[in-house]
């Protein structure tokens, strides 16, 4: 059995104000809110999961908005930048959207075969859309966007290291190919439609701080059947992983890389329909059965999300 990944599963991120988080990623990038919940290390945070119309692996953007969160500072041991995959023909649509949304965003750029629109989101987190020809039609959210131009899910993450080389061994154990070199980026990738490419960037001075605007983690896609070859696999390098970890709607398995960057590896199932209708996927706040008796608690605790 190959324990190789199928590619980014979702990126979670830090976010300050939850109602403003809400409104950019569903009303201006025209993401689906596929789960409300808590943060399940602080029930007084919110976790926000944005995705596809099925909040599918791979198109899952989420965050923990903390309301007195600092401003993080992106560096070296951190993931620099996300990036979400469209039809190149669209960035043109969405240039002139992310504009009359008043966010500043600059003239597309190209690297490798595609196009590039970077541009930041309220609380300054590095954003991309990636234009390519062979974007897969996906499973778009009804929104304000138009089919035809809507997020498919990832196109990859950008990592930012002081010294690479342990970590592009890891990256190339957990399956991913080299994919060519564009300046000073290295990218590795994997044979999937979504969330296929891990761009690495070496000889980064300065560290990040982590808080608002900054990447918590990455987490890859594995199968509940190799979960535990996969711990193996990362003791095998050296690395700690935690042990694995039921998150309700997936099963994850933590560890920092040589880098310092928090890597999870989390299975593909069960997903976000296992205690919600497809249907009605984050319209209403959803605990883990082993929170439910401080429902009403954490309810009274969480700051608006209109």
């Amino acid at each position: 059995m190959s324990i190789d990944t199928s590619g980014i599963h979702h990126v979670t991120a830090i976010g300050t104000d939850p109602a403003r988080n809400r409104r950019f990623y569903t009303e201006t990038l025209g993401l689906r809110l596929v789960k409300r919940s808590v943060n399940q290390d602080d029930t007084s945070v919110w976790h926000l999961f944005y995705g596809d119309y099925e909040g599918s692996p791979g198109t899952s953007m989420t965050f923990f908005p903390y309301t007195n969160a600092r401003r993080g500072q992106v560096g070296a041991g951190q993931v620099s930048t996300t990036g979400f995959l469209v039809p190149k023909a669209s960035i043109e649509y969405w240039q002139r959207r992310l504009e009359e949304h008043g966010v500043d965003v600059g003239s597309p750029t190209h690297r490798f075969d595609e196009t590039v629109l970077e541009f930041e989101d309220p609380d300054g987190l590095q954003l991309e859309l990636v234009g390519r020809d062979d974007v897969p039609a996906g499973k778009p959210p009804d929104g304000p966007v138009p089919k035809e131009h809507a997020i498919r899910g990832f196109s990859g993450v950008t990592l930012q290291l002081q010294s690479a080389e342990k970590t592009i061994d890891l990256l190339k154990t957990m399956g991913l190919s080299e994919g060519g070199t564009d300046g000073p980026r290295q990218r590795f990738k994997t044979e999937v439609d979504i969330g296929s490419t891990v761009d690495v960037i070496d000889n980064v001075g300065q560290r990040g701080i982590q808080g608002a605007g900054t990447v918590h983690h990455v987490a890859f896609r594995i199968t509940r059947e190799n979960r535990e070859e996969w711990r193996e696999l990362l003791m095998d390098q050296g690395l700690r992983p935690t042990e694995v970890i039921d998150r309700k709607w997936f099963e994850s398995i933590y560890t920092r890389e040589f880098g310092g960057i928090l890597f999870e590896f989390a299975t593909e199932a069960p997903g976000y329909t296992v205690d919600e209708p497809l249907e009605e996927l984050g319209e209403s706040l959803v605990l883990p059965e082993w929170f439910a008796d401080q429902r009403e608690q954490i309810e009274a605790n969480l700051p608006s999300l209109n």
